[in-house]
């Protein structure tokens, strides 16, 4: 079995061609736990898979968190997929990829740069505040796509120095938190100049913080291009992975566009040999 190993700012990935393996779906979900698991095998955030379309895209994309949970999108898998889908010559340098939040597209920038219009929110409260042991939160709630791709949307001060184990333990609180009927992935934010912020997330699926989210700093942007925090024109968003940008277009409180532009890295490709993956 075939596989590349990309990432999109440090969010990494196992990504397969079920065009050539022909993995029946209801092997996916043992796979990504087996080859997405540190140490013991490749190890990633999650596992790509590129199938048939079936909207009329150039291809499919299944993403599936590390713990095997359906992902209903990825947007730094998203940039991945488009640049693994150009090099493999299934689609030009704009590409339409079909996910389960509904259609993505992607451009080639460069070699290494890719940019995609995510799934356009669905649900957006701006004003949702949590609390959790006795303390009130302020969070906004985005749902991208349909089904909706859900995130909590949390300020937090000097989040460069935050305490990691404090600063986790609230992050699974909160992604558990019953505010939230289909879980959340939790996006702590810092403001750091004009347009230009710091950004954590906890992944919802991997249970961790991840080195960057691709939809949690486009929900994160489009919250505070509507709160009138940030212009939504190519915002900056660091991580720990790297840096992302964002562009939102808008009409009144309604995001009618939704853009992320990022880096990504081909870092093998090689034949998966594992002894413990049992798909049959």
């Amino acid at each position: 079995m075939r596989f590349w190993k990309m990432n999109g700012a440090g969010n990494d990935f196992v990504v397969l061609n079920n065009l050539e393996e022909h993995l029946p779906a209801e092997c996916l979900p043992q796979a990504a736990r087996t080859l997405c698991q540190r140490h013991l095998s490749v190890g990633a955030d999650g596992l790509m898979v590129v199938d048939a379309p079936t909207q009329g895209g150039d291809y499919k994309m299944l993403f599936f968190n590390s713990d095997g949970s359906v992902g209903e999108m990825c947007g730094n898998g998203a940039r991945c997929i488009c640049r693994y889908g150009y090099e493999l010559g299934l689609a030009g340098e704009t590409q339409t990829v079909e996910t389960t939040a509904g259609i993505v597209t992607g451009r080639r920038i460069t070699q290494r740069l890719y940019r995609v219009r995510l799934n356009d929110p669905t649900t957006v409260k701006l004003d949702a505040p949590v609390e959790v042991d006795g303390i009130r939160h302020p969070c906004s709630y985005v749902e991208l796509g349909n089904p909706g791709l859900p995130h909590a949307v949390v300020p937090y001060p000097n989040l460069r120095d935050a305490d990691e184990s404090q600063l986790r333990e609230l992050g699974r609180k909160l992604r558990w938190h019953p505010a939230f009927p289909k879980g959340a992935n939790v996006n702590f934010y810092e403001i750091l100049g004009d347009d230009l912020l710091y950004e954590r997330t906890f992944e919802r699926g991997v249970e961790d913080f991840t080195y960057a989210c691709g939809t949690g700093t486009g929900s994160v942007v489009a919250v505070l291009t509507l709160l009138g925090r940030v212009t939504g024109r190519n915002v900056r968003v660091d991580m720990k992975g790297g840096t992302l940008t964002i562009d939102v277009e808008h009409a009144g409180s309604q995001v009618t566009g939704l853009y992320l532009t990022g880096p990504t890295n081909v870092v093998c490709k090689g034949e998966v040999t594992d002894e413990d993956l049992n798909l049959f």
